[in-house]
């Protein structure tokens, strides 16, 4: 038993859960956790704008399987918040969110920044409350991890009001969360493998939380033993190396064509820790839910998930990586469909053969060249954006954990989480791709880059517009352009101005040695790509998408 305020309890807490780093932007309403975080060895890495050390937070999350910790003030720095909230129960990200609150005996006055962040945050996150006795931090704070890894992660808040964090308390810690995992039974692997024999289409689908990299490597094993194509769900394309002959391609925005149709004409769908969203399906119209049309077997650390949208014909609850290394152990042969992976990995192949886009700069021949120089574990981040889709074209990602990006789509998220990416590998390369209205979202965290020293390259792609916005907005009210244009400023200069090294690249053949003034600077680097206003997407150009909008409408 030990005497302490809230704050040095918290603290301690955080430590004995193995946290080693945070992200805030300091408020008043949480003095006593900053004075218990300032001997406590936790490194504090103070943002500019909540949302961005929420994302910041939660890429930390993604990259170790960890929660990711962030600090935020009451009212306007709980909002700021909830963006990286929002990524985080989406993509299943183990976080959690310590809100400082207002003084427990000023509460339903309104009082200054007054949130009630049960109500604000309840269907946002996985478990949200308030600490009202500065002796029940140790069982709120383990709690919070506990639930915030345990079967589908995501994101929980604990609400801090002031005074019970500087109030003193004498109370015992309490251990590290202990997460119970759900195994599979030795009957439910055999029943797996069973079905699949009956297959002759199958298609694997690897994804959702709960992997590592030894089950990416189990599912490598898996796929070559029984010779199958394995696809994976948006920005999940590191769960299998890219170059093994058994990597189909992703189900995402943009997906290939061809495996679009395959999923389609797959007679038996093995989906291991994906949801079967509307991604993945094309807004539910490659699979339809109310006549699925092919058997489907669905696992996931969830039992809320399998039958969630698409009835399954097994489902099962269990831990992904244990059930990947369970199926690559099994006694288990290929069934009769060689020509359908090989067909398979053919059209993801001829996918990757590069399309011309205008103008001098070729963001397809940026993407194929780092595919090609970057060392395996190099980390690639991006928010949300039609320059995205060439990293997911043209890029192969060969090392688990070398993506890091928002299956909830979010922009802005693409900066901060390359800053996380290189607190917690700083020896490795971290590349941002961001758009131009993407990175203007949430560039002023390159103060935070400069001042924790995060090297990161940001790839600024400027097309001035709203890209992916303005194509959906060109088929659908072709020529009448509204609210998607946008001026920039020279980002090159501005990365000097924080004290990093910038470039501008005008020419295709300028970019490489652009990379490596970058790489060699050691501080954080900005390389601006300036494409030709016709580039829009990896497949059309932005007049062929007005016409095609035209032909739609006329039609």
């Amino acid at each position: 038993m030990a005497i302490r305020h809230g704050g040095a309890i918290l603290a301690e807490q955080l430590k004995i859960q193995g946290v080693t780093r945070v992200f805030s932007v300091p408020g008043e309403s949480f003095l006593a956790a900053l004075d218990g975080l300032y001997e406590s060895g936790i490194q504090n890495v103070v943002c500019r704008q909540e949302g961005g050390a929420s994302m910041m937070a939660e890429a930390h999350g993604k990259l170790t399987g960890r929660p990711g910790i962030a600090f935020v003030t009451r009212g306007p720095g709980a909002t700021n918040a909830s963006s990286g909230l929002h990524v985080a129960m989406q993509d299943s990200t183990p976080m959690v969110l310590f809100v400082g609150q207002i003084a427990r005996d000023h509460r339903d006055r309104e009082a200054f920044q007054e949130v009630d962040y049960r109500q604000f945050f309840g269907g946002l996150v996985k478990w949200v409350a308030e600490v009202d006795q500065s002796e029940r931090l140790p069982e709120y704070i383990a709690r919070a991890f506990q639930i915030a890894m345990s079967g589908r992660p995501g994101p929980v808040v604990l609400a801090l009001p002031e005074d019970m964090l500087s109030s003193i308390a004498e109370v015992a810690d309490r251990p590290a969360a202990q997460v119970a995992r759900a195994m599979p039974a030795p009957d439910d692997v055999s029943r797996i493998l069973s079905m699949l024999a009956q297959a002759k289409r199958p298609l694997l689908i690897a994804g959702g939380p709960g992997w590592s990299a030894q089950a990416a490597s189990d599912l490598e094993r898996f796929a070559e033993r029984m010779d199958l194509p394995v696809a994976v769900p948006f920005r999940r394309q590191d769960y299998l190396n890219n170059d093994s002959p058994y990597y189909a391609g992703d189900l995402g925005v943009g997906m290939n064509p061809a495996l679009a149709k395959r999923l389609r004409d797959a007679d038996v769908l093995l989906v291991i820790g994906a949801r079967v969203g509307d991604i993945l399906t094309n807004g539910y119209e490659l699979l339809d839910p109310s006549d699925l049309g092919k058997t489907l077997i669905h696992t996931h650390p969830s039992p809320d998930e399998p039958g969630h949208v698409y009835a399954p014909d097994f489902a099962l609850a269990c831990d992904s990586s244990a059930l990947i290394a369970a199926l690559a152990e099994a006694d288990a042969t290929a069934g009769d469909w060689a020509e359908w992976r090989a067909q398979a990995r053919a059209e993801y192949d001829v996918w990757q053969q590069l399309k011309a886009t205008p103008g001098p700069v070729k963001m397809e021949q940026v993407v194929s060249w780092l595919s090609d120089t970057l060392p395996h574990d190099a980390i690639l981040t991006n928010g949300a954006g039609n320059y995205a889709a060439f990293v997911h074209r043209y890029h192969r990602f060969r090392g688990y954990k070398t993506q890091v990006a928002p299956t909830s789509g979010s922009m802005g998220y693409g900066f901060p989480a390359s800053i996380a990416a290189k607190l917690e590998h700083p020896d490795r390369t971290v590349i941002c791709f961001a758009g131009d209205g993407c990175f203007q979202m949430t560039c002023n965290e390159m103060s935070t880059a400069i001042q924790h020293g995060a090297a990161v390259i940001v790839i600024v792609v400027n097309n001035g517009k709203y890209g992916t916005i303005r194509m959906h907005q060109e088929k659908t009210y072709p020529g009448r352009v509204s609210g998607t244009m946008i001026t920039n400023p020279d980002f090159a200069a501005l990365a000097r101005a924080y004290g990093g090294t910038g470039q501008t690249v005008t020419r295709t053949e300028d970019f490489a040695a652009a990379f490596d003034v970058a790489q060699k600077s050691g501080v954080l680097s900005v390389i601006e790509l300036q494409l030709d206003d016709e580039v829009l997407s990896t497949g059309m150009t932005l007049s062929e998408t007005r016409a095609l909008g035209q032909t739609s409408k006329s039609g």
